[in-house]
This record gives structure tokens, sequence and C-alpha cells, in this order.
């Protein structure tokens, strides 16, 4: 009897459940903010050689450079839309480094990085950007297929596109999954568990992400959600989830490699909250981040981005320099220059053009529209 007295205080003591919630979520790390392996037995087990490094660093500096010169052009006017990455290199390009060409990305805004290293080409990224049909056309300069969904506009709306693929490689028996990214924010959308629930009812070949980033839009971590950890959502729906380091390229890439093994084999999803930090804008669209966050705290996260530790874990290591780096971002940027040319040299689109990619079959109205519109060459 004293025994069930006793279960009954704990379970109506709620003060220990906020505490038991924020107990049982240790954060992965392996590679700490100086460069130096805290754990041994897990570098082992992501069984990295010193060429995965120097990919993954080449990733991640391909990510940077491609949010340098994408912003610069937002400011001149010759961009779309641009979500800002920088600082959340580790959570993108390691994590995308465990999954394959088979696998199916189901990407948000802010991972158009991830899309570039399947092989879309830069210039058709910034056509997206600009809005231009070509830009939803994911295959390679030679025309092969790229496993990747449009980026999301929608909050959160990748996670259900996401169980439905995964669900449809279960059925095939598909050694492929369907991973996806989405920010703390979008784990706050119906979207968000609706996708989970789904491929964790049926076992689903997927790995879902939550970037959290600390801010969303412009609401800070605390103040857009009571969970203590964003993982605690996956547990829901009766998904395995666990939270990582996302500073660390290392952790990010193991638990990645990890889930999708754990997916592939017939047990279901995963869910990874990847703790970062979004170290600029939310959106070139007029965000001033110092409405929401002070500069002292940017100026503190930027002395713990991924690439200052890795670059330190590298150099110590003898396979990486600064005469590398330097000359792998020259080839980066040159290769971004030969983009937007290919870019900028791609017909306008038109009124008609719009219209007729609105539906598969016009109208009897949109079909003379299309006619009006084309005699006046617009």
């Amino acid at each position: 009897m004293r025994d069930v007295v006793v279960a009954n205080k704990e379970i109506l003591d709620f003060d220990n459940q906020m505490q038991i919630q924020d107990d049982v979520f240790p954060v992965l790390h392996i590679l700490d903010s100086n460069g130096e392996i805290v754990d041994s037995e897990s570098l082992q087990r992501a069984q990295l050689t010193e060429e995965d490094f120097i990919n993954i660093m080449k990733r991640m500096l391909l990510s940077r450079q491609l949010d340098i010169r994408s912003t610069k052009l937002a400011k001149q006017g010759r961009f779309g839309f641009f979500a800002p990455t920088a600082g959340q290199e580790a959570s993108q390009m390691a994590s995308s480094y465990a999954f394959k060409d088979e696998d199916w990305l189901m990407p948000g805004y802010r991972d158009i990085p991830q899309i570039v290293v399947k092989g879309w080409p830069i210039w058709k990224a910034i056509l997206w950007s600009r809005g231009h049909a070509l830009g939803n056309v994911f295959t390679t300069e030679e025309g092969k297929p790229v496993n990747s969904w449009m980026p999301q506009i929608i909050i959160g709306a990748q996670y259900v596109e996401a169980a439905g693929i995964a669900l449809g490689m279960k059925k095939r028996q598909k050694d492929a999954v369907a991973y996806a990214y989405t920010g703390e924010g979008g784990s706050s959308q119906g979207d968000f568990y609706e996708g989970v629930n789904f491929a964790g009812a049926y076992k689903a070949n997927a790995v879902f992400f939550i970037q959290n980033n600390g801010f969303a839009i412009s609401t800070p971590r605390a103040l857009q959600t009571a969970a203590t950890h964003l993982a605690a959502k996956g547990w829901a729906a009766g998904v395995p989830s666990i939270v990582v380091d996302g500073n660390d390229p290392i952790a990010v890439y193991l638990a990645s490699k990890e889930a999708r093994a754990w997916a592939t084999s017939g047990k279901g999803p995963v869910l990874i909250e990847t703790l970062t930090n979004r170290l600029e804008a939310h959106s070139t669209a007029g965000d001033d981040p110092l409405r929401y966050r002070t500069q002292a705290d940017i100026d503190a996260a930027w002395k713990k981005e991924p690439l200052i530790r890795m670059r330190q874990y590298m150099t110590g290591q003898g396979i990486w320099d600064e005469d590398k780096e330097i000359a792998y971002i020259a080839e980066v940027n040159a290769l971004i220059d030969d983009q937007i040319k290919i870019a900028d040299k791609v017909s306008k689109q038109k009124i008609s053009d719009f219209i007729k990619n609105t539906l598969e079959v016009p109208s009897y109205a949109m079909a003379e529209q299309i006619t009006k519109f084309e005699s006046e060459g617009k």
C-alpha cells in the first residue's frame, strides 16, 4: 500500500515533472567550442575519414559563402527572398552529409544549401528566390533528377509532405528516407505534429529536424513554447527524439547517420533537435534582429559558431589550413559568379507565362487572356 501512496505523490508532484523533463534530454556533443574532442568513443562511432572531414568543412564553407553573396545580392536588388543561414552550417550541412542521393529532402525556405549539395545548380536557387518558374525545376546541370521538393514557405508544411513520401518508401521497401527541416517556430505549427504523428503511427522512413536557432522570426524561444525541450514533442508521437549540439558538426553527423539507419531498418522515424544560433536577420525582407535580441548576444554567438570549432579541430589534426580554406573560398566565389551570370541571362517571365503556369489545362477565360497578352508581347 505504501508503494502506491508514494507513487501517487510522485505522479501529482508537478514540480518534479518539470524537473524530469529537463533531465531526460541530455545534449549530444563530441566537439567542444574550442575544437577539442570530449568523447573519443562517439568520434570512432561516427567513422569519419579525413576525406569526410574535408568534405563536411567544404560544405559548411560553401553554405557560408552562399549566405554572404546572397545577402549582398539581395541588398543590390538582384536577389529575391533570402533567409540567412550563418551559424547553422553544422546543423544543415553536417546533417545532410549523412544522407544519400536516393533520400528525399523536404526543405524549408532556409534550407537552400542542403538542396545545392544534392546537385541543384545555384543559378536555379537564384531563380527560385526571384520567383521564376525555372527555380522549381529540381534537376542537375546534366538534367538528372534531384530528390528534393521545393523549399516550403508555409511553416512546417514540409513535415506532412515528408511523412507521405516516407510512407511510400516504406511500402516500396526502399533503402531510403525522407528528411525534413524546420525551425523551433515551425515546431509550434499543427503541420509539424501531424507529420510526426502520421510517420510515427505507420513507422515510416523519416528523419525530422528541428533547427532550434533561438528566435524563430522574432520571438525568443522561451516565449514561443513552454516545452523544456522541443525534442519532447516527438515523444508525444511515440518517436525516438534527441537533442544535439547544433554547432558540433561531428555530433550532428553522427545523430543523422544513426537516425537514418534506424528509419531504413523499418523501426520508424526519428526526431532530432539541433541547438544552434541564427547569427543574422530572419530574412532580407526588412527584419531587424536588434528589436528582439541584443548585440552582445549576437557577438557571443559568433564566437561559438560551427566553422570556428571545426577549423580548429581539423587544423590540429593537420588536415586543414588557412591556405586550403582561402583557395576553396576563391573557388566557391568563382562558381557563384558564373552561376549569377547564368541566372541573369534567363529570359524574364511574361504575364502570359504566369497564366500558363497556373493550371496544367487553362480554363476558357485563361486561354483568352493568354492569347491577348501574347499578342501584346506580354
